[in-house]
């Protein structure tokens, strides 16, 4: 009987197959989901300055390690759940560089994911020591592009077992978001309550869906599609969404009448590409299904 024990390399290749690869990506994927939003509740609450200007360190307890009072707690939160997430991305990266069975490009997104966690981390610590509009922009943006990445990720390693109802869920899931995108806006709330913290962060979250759901139908559509002009117009929306999406963040940030505008007519070309593209899907999928059956 072998006496030998397990490399290090070797026991995690073993605890990478018992969670599952697929498994630990999704669960990274909702954990940086969670620090965008929990970044989000920081900034509207006022949050980000409250560890008395302090990063990594807080106002409170040893070393000044916890927080000393509710808004303290938020970006303490913050920092806690961000982490977990950077140990998770890191975690995924090394899980995929190490794993040959895992596609390349699969390695290759949560490894730019991983070498970003850095870069996002000392955005995040600028944004505490010097809060400027330029640094928050660059931290949400860059916390938005590795979500982006790790969707796209998690897309590619289940895309085998997603079908074209998972493109109209996608697009169903985006036709239900962008409304809600629009109405949680400023531009609506503004003459009817407060564009308050809780608001903010439901905004986002409907913003990161969104922004899924179009990166979803568009991967899974060139997966299963024949139909060109379909595949066009999914590209075409999933374009368009980063536009609805981008100039929605500029209606919070900005006042300005022309990109606000510019905001509500392209969620409107959205809503009817999204509506389109549900009715011309379920349609080609109708057909294949016939043509299976024959």
């Amino acid at each position: 009987m072998s006496s030998e024990r397990p490399s290090g390399g070797s026991r995690f290749r073993q605890l990478i197959a018992r969670v599952g690869f697929p498994h630990l990506l999704a669960t990274t994927l909702a954990l940086v989901a969670a620090t965008i939003l929990l970044g989000v509740a920081a900034k509207a609450t006022g949050s980000g300055l409250a560890c008395e200007a302090n990063w990594p360190q807080c106002d409170a307890g040893p070393f000044n390690l916890f927080p000393a009072n509710l808004p303290s707690f938020y970006e303490w939160f913050h920092r806690f759940v961000a982490m977990f997430a950077g140990f998770a991305i890191i975690g995924s990266a090394l899980a995929a560089w190490r794993n040959p069975s895992i596609d390349t490009r699969v390695a290759a997104l949560v490894v730019l994911g991983m070498v970003l966690t850095p870069i996002q981390v000392v955005l995040g610590r600028e944004t505490v020591l010097q809060y400027e509009m330029t640094i928050l922009s660059l931290h949400f943006w860059t916390a938005v592009l590795i979500f982006a990445l790790f969707v796209v990720a998690t897309v590619l390693v289940w895309e085998s077992s997603l079908t074209t109802n998972h493109i109209t869920g996608a697009l169903a899931l985006g036709a239900v978001a962008l409304p809600l995108h629009v109405a949680l806006s400023p531009l609506v709330l503004t003459d009817i309550t407060e564009y308050s913290p809780s608001v903010q962060m439901a905004q986002y979250g409907v913003t990161l869906a969104l922004l899924a759901a179009a990166i979803v139908a568009v991967m899974v559509g060139r997966r299963r599609l024949s139909d060109r002009r379909l595949l066009g117009l999914l590209v075409g929306a999933g374009g368009l969404a980063l536009v609805v999406v981008f100039l929605g963040r500029r209606a919070v940030m900005t006042l300005n009448p022309v990109l606000d505008d510019l905001y509500l007519v392209s969620a409107a070309v959205l809503m009817v590409a999204f509506l389109v593209g549900i009715w011309a899907t379920r349609s080609a999928s109708s057909r294949q299904s016939n043509s299976l059956t024959r």
